[in-house]
């Protein structure tokens, strides 16, 4: 049925004022025939002439008025579509189904339609699909590329109902059909800008020689400078094509810069300079390998070398020879496939590999009162070289409490053999000619645990992640002294994923060597790098479990009583260095292990920047040092003859009581302030 049109707002009363007059003359004519009869009927009939007047006006002049509205808004129509015909933005009308109604001339000569095309908008642009048409919602937008050209479409719901309540003249019907209104928005020009500002955004990169110092060491002396030299000049020519800023750090290490633009060529051709750089051979036994780190899309430049350092971290943990991308929420890794990874762990797993195979037995040995890092690194290489079919031992002339829980689920296991553990004596009746002696934690003889051993054994091999001193293993076949480790058990695990694809920890050894990665780095917090945590998630990987480990930490109601009494007693120096000695009086199996987690302790201390721990045992002081960063323990020890890293280090003093080492150890503290050494 037709709707009927009534008029509404200023329009209806405009059209009913006659009506209103008339009915406002009617009461004036009943109040007349109160006043005067004759003066009533006068006025009657004079209402009555104007009521008919008005209603002739308003039924008569009501047609003429909503023809000539019909006829100003025909004309009003056209006007308008006349001006979205010539509109310059791309406009179209769409059905419920996407079919086209209607379309302006810029829309026609973008798309190259004719007039009248009725087709749906999505064969017209395929890149549209059905469910991107507003159904449920009232507007979408989607970009769309068209002959070379970048459009934003945006797709409005126009409904009937809103189109005849938004008119001031006709009042609306009930309907729920709808239009879609297209408009093609060409941002090619905005698009290209944007990515040429993008192109020109700064890119950090960091390049780092995986095996700088092993590559030299594997080629005559007069050669080395010119392998040097055609290694700056492969990577040097390399970057200069793009553009680039080189500028060499160390003597291995280059830092660079360029355009992103230049990055899309690079991760196209998957960082080929990684490839390249191998070829560089002139008589070098050792192909170089490069590791690239590369920070991008920030939003200062600081940020950009942050992520540029943290992506080189990633690339030399995850084995070097390979390129990382660190943009503002992604990474991506490119190369690192090959097999011949020469980072330095990987090289020394290759070296330790020829020597096990080399050998008919294998001694390992750590260094006196030995520690969890010690016996985990020993058990690592343990299992090594069991893969290679070798018989192997471990010398371990004292148990400390500390490792007795882990020797004790070794020793649980019946696939190990009964002597799997020797002493001094033992070992030395055990070493024959063809026998190798593998040393870990420690890189001084007489801390070792059979000094003889190395005299008698002409394959020596050290594992070892403290600092080298005046005293050191001289006569080692391979020595592989990491300072920047956190710990000897994160070394071997690392070698251990080198070595040989056929190692399987079992888990009782992965439990092992991830304790002393634990109690070294004291739960993770000190001296943890990416490094620490990939061999931990190695460890993970092949049957460790932190739950399993803990439980075999737990300390006895004793030890912990006598850790709170060191902590007790300790004396606060200077401000900032916390002393103290252990008790002699109290029983304790393992007192050096005990202070040197008491002094963990007294790092927890506000104010407190260096802590120093005396222990009596054997007729020796041990003193256990810590620090978090700001005081270097380290070169403290070294004047009392020990060593260790900037925050673990130690020493022992043999001959003197805890009274007088205390206070050649304040004398010492007192003279390197003064003398600004810490």
């Amino acid at each position: 049925m037709k709707p009927k049109i009534r008029f509404k707002g200023q329009l209806k009363a405009y059209t009913s004022w006659p009506l209103l007059f008339s009915t406002i003359l009617v009461l004036f004519t009943v109040g007349i025939y109160f006043v005067d009869i004759r003066a009533g009927f006068v006025m009657t009939v004079c209402s009555l002439i104007c009521i008919i007047i008005a209603l002739v006006l308003y039924f008569r002049n009501k047609a003429i008025v909503v023809n000539d509205l019909i006829n100003f808004a025909t004309q009003y129509g056209q006007v308008q579509r006349q001006l979205l015909h010539d509109l310059e933005i791309p406009y179209a009308l769409l059905d419920e189904s996407g079919k086209i109604i209607w379309t302006n001339d810029a829309f026609e000569k973008t798309t190259h339609i004719k007039n009248g095309y009725r087709k749906s908008i999505m064969t017209l642009l395929p890149e549209i699909h059905k469910e991107d048409i507003p159904v449920t919602e009232s507007e979408n937008e989607l970009m769309i590329t068209h002959e070379d050209s970048d459009f934003r479409v945006s797709m409005h719901k126009v409904m009937m109902t809103e189109m005849m309540e938004a008119s001031e003249v006709i009042e609306s019907f009930d309907t729920e059909s709808y239009l879609v209104a297209v408009f093609l928005f060409d941002e090619t020009k905005i698009n290209a800008l944007q990515r040429e500002n993008d192109d020109q955004k700064v890119v950090v990169g960091l390049i780092y020689i995986d095996n700088y110092d092993e590559a030299l060491e594997s080629i005559e002396e007069v050669r080395r400078s010119l392998l040097i030299a055609l290694i700056d000049r492969k990577i040097n020519k390399y970057f200069s094509s793009m553009d680039a800023l080189v500028k060499k750090l160390e003597k291995d290490k280059y830092f660079v810069v360029f355009r992103k633009k230049y990055l899309n060529d690079l991760i196209d051709k998957r960082f080929d300079i990684l490839e390249d750089v191998k070829t560089v051979s002139i008589g070098n036994e050792m192909a170089v390998t490069l590791s690239i780190g590369i920070g991008v899309e920030t939003g200062t430049y600081i940020e950009n070398y942050e992520n540029a350092r943290q992506s080189i971290d990633l690339a030399l943990g995850r084995g070097g020879d390979q390129a990382v991308v660190k943009s503002k929420d992604e990474i991506f890794y490119y190369g690192g496939k090959s097999q011949k990874a020469e980072k330095k762990a990987r090289v020394k797993a290759h070296a330790l590999r020829e020597i096990i195979e080399g050998t008919d037995k294998i001694i390992v040995m750590g260094h006196k009162i030995p520690d969890v890092d010690a016996f985990g690194a020993a058990i690592g290489v343990y299992r090594a070289a069991k893969t290679f079919g070798k018989k192997t031992h471990i010398v371990m002339n004292e148990i400390t409490t500390s490792i007795r829980p882990l020797i004790e689920s070794v020793i649980a296991t019946e696939e190990y053999e009964q002597d799997i553990l020797l002493n001094s004596v033992e070992a030395l009746d055990a070493a024959d000619e063809n026998t190798a002696v593998i040393v870990v934690d420690t890189n001084k003889p007489s801390y070792t645990e059979c000094e003889p051993l190395l005299a008698k054994c002409k394959t020596i091999v050290v594992l070892d992640h403290h600092r080298q001193g005046t005293e050191k293993i001289e006569n080692a076949t391979l020595s592989y002294v990491e300072p920047y480790a956190s710990s000897a058990s994160e070394m071997v695990a690392e070698i251990l994923q080198y070595i040989s694809d056929d190692v399987k920890l079992r888990p009782v050894e992965a439990d092992c060597i991830y304790s002393g990665i634990m109690i070294d780095t004291n739960n993770f917090l000190t001296k943890t790098g990416v490094r620490t945590f990939e061999a931990a998630a190695y460890l993970r990987r092949n049957g460790a479990d932190v739950t399993r480990v803990r439980k075999l930490f737990r300390d006895s109601m004793n030890d912990y009583k006598i850790r709170a009494e060191i902590v007790r007693n300790a004396e606060v120096y200077f401000d900032n260095f916390a002393i103290s000695i252990t008790p002699e009086e109290m029983h304790i199996d393992s007192p050096t292990i005990l202070g040197a987690q008491a002094a963990n302790e007294l790092l927890n201390i506000n104010g407190i920047k260096g802590s120093f721990v005396l222990t009596e045992f054997q007729d020796q002081i041990y003193i256990s040092a810590r620090s978090i960063d700001e005081v270097n323990v380290q070169v403290i020890m070294e004047r009392l003859g020990g060593g260790g890293h900037m925050n673990i280090a130690g020493a022992q003093l043999p001959g003197i009581t805890a009274e007088e080492a205390k206070a050649k150890l304040l004398e010492t503290i007192d003279t390197m302030l003064k003398d600004g050494d810490i």
